[in-house]
């Protein structure tokens, strides 16, 4: 078996997915959770200056989806065609358009404009873009796509508390009980159970 090392922070963030995928896959792995003050000296070492990276037999490999549509392709869970393998990845593409809506919202610097962004945010971006990712896991029966487990199911349910802290909505999950689904599917797959009963402590708990 390959010797596999995975560099992230002690966050789920954009790192919990590739954990999950690869418990999943019955990979084992060394989970480097990288200390923040210990992180400039690494940055220069990874192959774009940010994590997460992935380390399989020596070579560097790097982007959060990247990795996690490879690890899909080679556990089973990208789509049994081209199609199904497209649906998965416009679903992703759009959760991610979602995040990118939250990220610049939640890195915003200027605490005026912040609080001004995240009002407008909250009010006339967040409620359609959720009810559509909503109508798109209910129509999949508690799934990102294909109406059955695919890798976007892990990058929803390693990255949503990350989400519900940018977002500032601590109830997302109830407001939207379909996406308590995805989560449930993912976390109840023995393997995977496992790994997220065995994880160290996340003292940020996104």
């Amino acid at each position: 078996m390959s010797k596999v090392v995975f560099y992230y922070f002690n966050v789920k963030a954009l790192g919990e997915s590739v954990r999950l995928l690869l418990s999943y896959g019955g990979q084992e792995f060394e989970d480097n959770r990288v200390d923040f003050e210990d992180w400039a000296a690494l940055k220069e070492k990874t192959p774009f200056g940010q994590l997460p990276m992935l380390v399989i037999d020596g070579k560097q490999y790097a982007q959060s989806l990247a990795i996690c549509r490879y690890l899909g392709k080679k556990y089973g869970v990208a789509g049994d065609n081209d199609e199904e393998a497209f649906e998965i990845d416009q679903n992703v593409d759009f959760l991610f358009d979602l995040r990118a809506k939250a990220a610049s919202v939640h890195y915003e610097k200027d605490p005026e404009l912040k609080a001004k962004r995240h009002e407008d945010f909250t009010k006339n971006v967040y409620p359609g873009m959720l009810e559509k990712l909503n109508q798109i896991v209910e129509s999949n029966g508690g799934h990102m796509a294909i109406n059955k487990l695919n890798w976007g199911d892990f990058i929803f349910a390693g990255f949503v508390y990350y989400l519900k802290g940018m977002m500032q909505m601590p109830d997302l999950l109830e407001q939207y009980p379909a996406f308590q689904q995805v989560v449930d599917h993912v976390y109840s797959i023995p393997q995977v159970k496992a790994y997220a009963d065995a994880a160290p402590t996340n003292p940020h708990g996104v």
